[in-house]
């Protein structure tokens, strides 16, 4: 038998753009009307981006306690890149800032690039995140266009995959660690290809052995209740 109280691993599919934060709210006031509660301990395993979709991991009273062990699982993304610009949070919350050359970019040239991310590396992460810089959230200050030095994490490209290219678009399947910024890894696969690239589409499709098949769309989960 379900028991929020006592504590359930929820697997939800997030639409596009709600938040993480979002997601926990709206799940916690449905299950609190449902069972006339008035409080109830709710948290996530990882933040997803409003214009990412995707696996989320949600843990219910006493299951709160578990929230870092997937916190610290690899997660596995499928996502799109768009070559030949950028945009200054490196994803599509922004509208493009510069355009480059692409006609010199290859199926041979991203392959040999996209080698060259595996493995440990150091990323400096997009201000448009929810790193704490000063204990405030980045993307605070770069809203109101304000600079800060953001500093390098130690990151782990585990796989890093080509599923398709086409004209100025690549779609990637990637594994990664924890910390890392896919948002990041297109402005630096950007560079590295002597050009420009933002994510267009990001989905977060595994945490662990945890698959978003396997997920709840949030309207599904509300009906069960």
């Amino acid at each position: 038998m379900v028991d929020y109280i006592k504590g359930e691993v929820l697997l939800l599919d997030k639409p596009l753009k709600m938040t993480s934060f979002g997601v926990v709210n709206k799940i916690r006031w449905e299950i609190c009307h449902a069972l006339k509660i008035k409080k109830l301990k709710v948290g996530h395993a990882g933040t997803l981006d409003p214009l990412a979709t995707g696996l989320v991991i949600l843990c219910t009273g006493k299951k709160s306690k578990t929230i870092e062990s997937f916190q610290a699982q690899e997660k596995e993304y499928t996502t799109t890149l768009q070559l030949g610009a950028t945009t200054p949070s490196f994803d599509m919350e922004s509208q493009e800032d510069a355009q480059y050359p692409t006609e010199h970019i290859t199926k041979e040239l991203i392959l040999k690039v996209l080698k060259s991310f595996e493995g440990e590396q150091q990323q400096i992460p997009p201000i448009f995140s929810a790193k704490k810089i000063n204990g405030k959230r980045a993307y605070k200050y770069a809203r109101k266009g304000e600079k800060v030095k953001m500093r390098v994490s130690f990151i782990e490209i585990k796989e890093i995959e080509l599923l398709h290219f086409e004209k100025n678009k690549i779609d990637l399947r990637i594994v990664r660690s924890k910390g890392t910024y896919i948002r990041a890894l297109a402005r630096d696969i950007g560079k590295a290809l002597n050009s420009g690239a933002y994510l267009t589409a990001l989905r977060r499709t595994r945490i662990g052995d945890f698959n978003v098949s396997d997920a709840e769309t949030i309207d599904n989960f509300i009906k069960k209740l």
